[in-house]
């Protein structure tokens, strides 16, 4: 769930294949996830180490549509940011690594400072 890097799954897997490219541009949708974690801001490196790793491992026999980009971690939740067909993927890749998935919301637009240009 944590890091800069993009976890990409590299089998097809139940969900099917993996379109060519994805990026801004692409009809697949973007997920902000909220797990609250108590305490998530004092997790140590080795702790988001292998809360990564799970994640990560969960995405490799999931199939390549879903991608986790990064996530932010605060003190007692997380938001992780996703790309994926569907919600239901999103909440599969929860529960099979075990984490909570709280609030899963579909992203509608990315702002940033140079919207207001």
């Amino acid at each position: 769930m944590l890091g800069v890097t993009t976890c990409v799954a590299s089998g097809a897997g139940e969900y099917g294949a993996r379109p060519e490219i994805i990026d801004k541009e692409s009809a697949m949708p973007k997920y902000v996830i909220e797990r609250e974690i108590p305490g998530a801001g004092k997790l140590s490196s080795q702790e988001l180490k292998a809360i990564s790793q799970k994640s990560c491992g969960v995405l490799s026999k999931m199939g390549p549509q879903i991608q986790w980009l990064q996530s932010y971690v605060t003190g007692d939740k997380i938001y992780c940011v996703y790309i994926a067909p569907n919600e239901k993927m999103i909440r599969d890749h929860a529960q099979q690594g075990g984490f909570p998935a709280n609030r899963v919301s579909e992203v509608a637009s990315v702002i940033d400072p140079t919207t207001a240009e």
